[in-house]
């Protein structure tokens, strides 16, 4: 519908928008490819499932969105250099502004089912639709002020303008990716949150220590020291475990948990990592 409209008006706005939504089209069938492949238990090769595959579908997106804009930022310039009259400008105005309704509702779809399944890729290209709508309306806004005031330099500078845009877009959405590459840790406050449910566990006999966390697509990993006494039961030991990673699961549904047992009472248990979520100490009666 975009590129109808930048056809029929000669807009390098419009040309910009419709771009941009292209770059949203080809993003979108990579992430229904990645989320296929994320989607898959795990296998023989892949112990840990293929959540990652997520990051590649924002990564490659991040990618696609800088050569829009070389294009964009390419064509406003020669405009500018050349600038001419628009044509049809209320049949390609109101093209435009169906096709951002489209955006704008499919987005927040899109976002809402990302946040509902913890979907890196869904929550992205539905904010990235949403970064759409917001330039769709700046660029019918600046074809509308074209219209009335003749000034036609005023539709490249605005796709100059949507074409910075989308670059920080491409740099957040592969600055996102990385991070979820490099096994980012959880976010603060569900850091937190864990840490205070091990608190909740602590006491004289029983300590907790080395707590570390990662984020791999939809998949949240804990990691966590548990100290006890040398002269507990590997059975009363291991009821503790499992007590305290169903109350973790309870919070945090499907989150992997791995706790290791050390003795209180070896000096080598106490060998913190460098870094570590803090562990509050257990309340006082």
């Amino acid at each position: 519908m975009k590129t109808v409209a930048w056809r029929v008006t000669g807009s390098v706005g419009l040309l910009s928008d419709a771009a941009e939504s292209i770059v949203n089209l080809a993003a979108a069938m990579l992430a229904l490819l990645m989320l296929s492949i994320a989607a898959k238990p795990p296998d023989e090769n892949h112990h840990f499932g293929h959540d990652k595959a997520e990051y590649f579908s924002a990564a490659v997106e991040g990618v696609l969105i800088f050569i829009a804009a070389v294009l964009i930022i390419f064509s406003a310039v020669e405009r500018l250099l050349h600038p001419r009259e628009l044509d049809s400008v209320s049949v390609g105005v109101v093209i435009s502004v169906l096709a951002a309704v489209v955006n704008g509702v499919v987005g927040m779809i899109l976002i809402r089912a990302g946040r509902k399944y913890r979907s890196p890729t869904l929550v992205a290209d539905g904010k990235h639709l949403w970064t759409d709508v917001v330039t769709s309306a700046g660029v019918v806004v600046a074809i509308i002020l074209v219209l009335l005031t003749g000034w036609v330099l005023l539709d490249p500078i605005v796709a100059l303008i949507v074409g910075a845009n989308i670059i920080i877009t491409g740099v957040r959405l592969i600055r996102g990716s990385t991070q979820g590459l490099m096994d980012i840790t959880l976010p603060e406050e569900e850091n937190t949150a864990i840490a205070n449910i091990l608190a909740g566990f602590t006491s004289d006999d029983v300590r907790f220590h080395g707590l570390r966390t990662r984020l791999s697509g939809s998949q949240r990993f804990a990691v966590v020291d548990m100290l006890v006494p040398g002269a507990w039961t590997v059975r009363r030991s291991h009821d503790l475990i499992e007590e305290v990673q169903a109350s973790l699961e309870q919070a945090f549904p499907g989150i992997q948990i791995q706790i290791h047992l050390e003795p209180i009472e070896d000096p080598r248990a106490y060998g913190d990592f460098e870094v570590e979520v803090p562990i509050p100490s257990a309340p006082k009666e």
